[in-house]
């Protein structure tokens, strides 16, 4: 009979030991929870940013106004009627 009670002990403890500790463990749980929501973070900035992209792709497509002003401001253009004026400031 103390043999079998020091069986059901030694597995007992084994359980434990595995229910704490190595791979599947509620350390382990709790580790990939937390890469869980910094992935969920990163993808929601990373989503944000693709509706910013998005919005510009579809104003550039859609709107002349959007690549005349965008040429403006990035290039420097301006058009045949118009006079270029450069303002220093001292």
């Amino acid at each position: 009979m103390k043999v079998l009670w020091a069986v059901m002990a030694v597995l007992i403890v084994l359980l434990q030991v595995r229910l704490w500790v190595g791979e599947g463990s509620y350390a382990h749980a709790w580790q990939l929870q937390d890469k869980i929501d910094d992935q969920k973070a990163e993808n929601r900035q990373l989503a944000h940013r693709n509706e910013q992209l998005y919005a510009e792709v579809r104003n550039l497509r859609h709107g002349d106004g959007a690549i005349e002003g965008r040429a403006r401001t990035e290039l420097g253009l301006i058009r045949e009627d118009e006079t270029f004026f450069l303002v220093v400031e001292p």
